[in-house]
């Protein structure tokens, strides 16, 4: 963060300044966190009041900890520390963003702010990118999915004197969202990945989908550029909302940045020749899996270019990067219950073009030394906010799992929430209605790990893709399995756990 004391950041945000002296006015601010626990010598504490719990709860303990004050949305008697008291914490928070963006722009080195949105990818392509330019310089990134008007403020707030590069992603369920998260950090550099049907019901279509992404590009000043899939109808128009310089990849000809000649191997990594402007193609052999990722190496490529990272390190670091952020296509060896099998972890979160990539990673996965094809199983989750085709989407993508040969779906429904449990049906049916493979509905994530596991004794060399929202809980179950806890108790006919003869507990 750059240099703020607390007097400071109370004018930044427009906030009543409540301290006992001078010294705690002058107190510089380290660091600026959401989280009470983090809340160490010389932080802010942000309070926010969420659905389940209020961080106003925890702002006499902060000043404990040695926080440098609290920003609140009402003062909290009998609390030692100094308190910023606003209207709305999280606006508040987005401010101080501002301020500590237009205090680094204004210092007088280089510093550049890279923006990234996309109904897909928006993480995988921030991991690649921060790679790729950490290896030049001072880069910050948001740590996993932080782009929300939570998370994109306080990664904006690790940026500090020594910053080279912020790496920004962007999301939004809403139009107007991304266009506030720019109008407090605007972006120099303006990425869009792809416009999808990610969020399909809160926007109402695609063609709002596409005006809430657009909404980035529109951030851009005369100086500002845009890199743009060339690939996507619903990106190419953008094009002509920007004053500054457009720069275009993909795989077809509009494209000047360009993947090509993509081979698979048997890890479900992909080698494809980059073509970059004004340089002899070269092979890259990316780390992590997934077809899917060439674009959004692309991406990341095409953006280190432009920003001045020699070709050869561009090479380099994709080859090198096998670590990207958790539960996206990460892949493990796992020995539970007496089975053996290979995990590919997409668990994140789900819509269907997601949802597809990942059934074409499982069928793409075909291992290294195995003695017979892999058993190919997978377990999916529900996917949300897609509007009045969530039913038919779903089968849909029952359909194209059956089409592309997977062995087996698992559909993981919910034993309390009765839309998450229909839709997970939908998958099912979808499977049944395109092919014959092994189809079964379960409802909660712990009958999901029992049938993974049955499967996996029965069919050697199985690998098993979990890709869902978070609410369907495969998330968790991922880090079950991570953690290699014990296995869950079964349960009898009227529900009760039993012990392994079947007993009551």
């Amino acid at each position: 963060m750059m240099v703020m004391t607390v007097k400071e950041a109370a004018l930044a945000v427009g906030g009543r300044l409540h301290v006992r002296d001078d010294e705690q006015a002058g107190r510089s601010i380290g660091t600026v966190v959401t989280d009470s626990r983090q809340a160490g010598e010389g932080a802010l504490f942000v309070a926010i009041a969420g659905e389940h719990v209020d961080g106003h709860d925890f702002v006499a303990k902060v000043g404990q900890a040695g926080a440098a004050a609290a920003l609140v949305d009402h003062e909290i008697a009998d609390a030692d520390v100094p308190q910023i008291v606003v209207d709305d914490t999280v606006k508040a928070l987005g401010l101080l963003a501002k301020a500590n963006i237009e205090r680094r722009r204004n210092a007088g080195t280089p510093f550049t702010v890279i923006g990234i949105t996309g109904s897909v990818g928006k993480t995988t392509t921030k991991d690649l990118l921060k790679a790729l330019l950490s290896s030049q310089a001072p880069t910050v990134a948001p740590v996993g999915s932080f782009n929300n008007d939570i998370g994109m403020p306080i990664t904006a707030l690790k940026v500090d004197e020594h910053t080279r590069y912020l790496v920004s992603e962007m999301g939004a369920n809403h139009l107007g969202e991304i266009a506030y998260l720019t109008s407090l950090v605007r972006p120099d550099v303006a990425v869009v990945l792809k416009v999808g049907v990610a969020h399909l019901g809160e926007f109402g279509s695609v063609e709002n989908i596409q005006k809430a992404k657009s909404e980035i590009v529109r951030a851009l000043d005369a100086d500002g550029v845009a890199v743009l899939n060339a690939d996507d109808e619903h990106v190419v128009p953008m094009a002509q909302l920007v004053d500054g310089k457009v720069l275009w990849f993909g795989m077809g000809d509009g494209a000047e940045s360009k993947a090509g000649d993509v081979r698979m191997n048997g890890l479900d990594r992909a080698t494809f020749t980059l073509s970059l402007p004004g340089q002899e193609p070269v092979d890259v052999a990316l780390a992590i899996p997934g077809r899917h990722n060439v674009m959004n190496a692309l991406a990341a490529a095409t953006v280190a270019w432009h920003l001045g990272v020699p070709a050869e390190d561009i090479v380099s670091v994709l080859e090198q990067q096998s670590s990207i952020s958790p539960h996206r296509m990460a892949v493990s060896t796992l020995k539970r219950g007496g089975a053996e099998f290979t995990v590919i972890d997409d668990s994140f979160n789900a819509n269907p073009d997601s949802m597809k990539a990942g059934l074409d990673g499982l069928i793409g996965w075909s291992g290294e030394n195995t003695d017979g094809k892999p058993y190919r199983v997978a377990v999916l989750g529900s996917m949300l906010e897609l509007g009045g085709d969530e039913a038919g989407l779903h089968r849909g993508i029952g359909e194209y799992a059956a089409k592309l040969g997977v062995d087996a779906v698992i559909a993981v429904g919910s034993e309390r929430d009765e839309n998450l449990d229909s839709l997970a049906a939908d998958i099912v049916d979808g499977v049944k209605s395109a092919g014959d493979p092994h189809a079964e509905l379960v409802h909660n994530v712990d009958d999901a790990d029992r049938a993974v596991i049955d499967l996996a004794l029965a069919h050697p060399h199985a690998v098993v893709l979990l890709k869902g929202s978070h609410a369907s809980g495969l998330s968790a179950l991922a880090t079950r399995w991570e953690r290699n806890d014990d296995l869950p108790a079964e349960r009898n006919a009227g529900g009760n756990e039993t012990t392994k003869n079947g007993e009551a507990l």
